[in-house]
């Protein structure tokens, strides 16, 4: 019978074939519950590297240098977003922002530019008169404050779906709007 010796580069050359099976095979084989890869965006794109599931993207539009979608941290406040967009421009109304507001991921910030109409003044914002959860439109509810425009949907549909709202707290049924959002649309919301 052969007798196999192990010689120095032998070991070597084994140690490293070993560790290639290993990271190739690492690649193919997914784990129970792990997030699928994300996809980063194209050149010249201004939306950030992909970061852990911690992090929100939003819409900047209007009067700002570099309107686009941005990837900010959980937490973040419109004035990131406006900050990552290069702030606002010469023609912004930016006392028409408020800039403390929390952001919600796919919400879209819109800076107006002097001369145009505040995003809420259709809503009666500029009155001070609360939103009407049950007659209010889809243009309206997304004037609201961290409501876009997909979500101002879904509020329209799950009207017509389940009837109408008797609290505000009923907005937490509906999928993106948590108790902090809606805590955050009391006093600008009636049901």
């Amino acid at each position: 019978m052969p007798v196999f010796t192990l010689t120095r580069n032998r070991a070597l050359l084994l140690a490293a074939a070993a560790l290639a099976v290993v990271v190739l095979g690492s690649r193919f084989v997914s784990q129970p519950g792990a997030a699928p890869p994300v996809v980063a965006a194209t050149v010249g794109s201004p939306l950030a590297a992909p970061t852990p599931s911690a992090a929100l993207v939003v819409d900047v539009a209007g009067a700002v240098r570099r309107p686009g979608l941005y990837r900010l941290a959980a937490g973040s406040r419109v004035a990131d977003a406006l900050h990552r967009a290069g702030g606002v421009t010469a023609k912004a109304d930016a006392a028409l922002v408020n800039l403390a507001a929390p952001l919600a991921d796919g919400e879209q910030v819109v800076v107006p530019a002097r001369g145009a109409s505040a995003p809420g003044a259709a809503v009666g914002a500029a009155s001070g008169a609360p939103v009407d959860l049950n007659s209010a439109t889809a243009e309206q509810l997304d004037a609201l404050p961290g409501i876009g425009s997909v979500t101002a949907q879904k509020i329209v549909d799950y009207r017509l779906a389940h009837g109408p709202f008797r609290s505000t707290d009923d907005l937490d049924a509906i999928p993106g709007i948590g108790p902090s959002r809606v805590a955050n649309l009391k006093g600008l919301v009636v049901p």
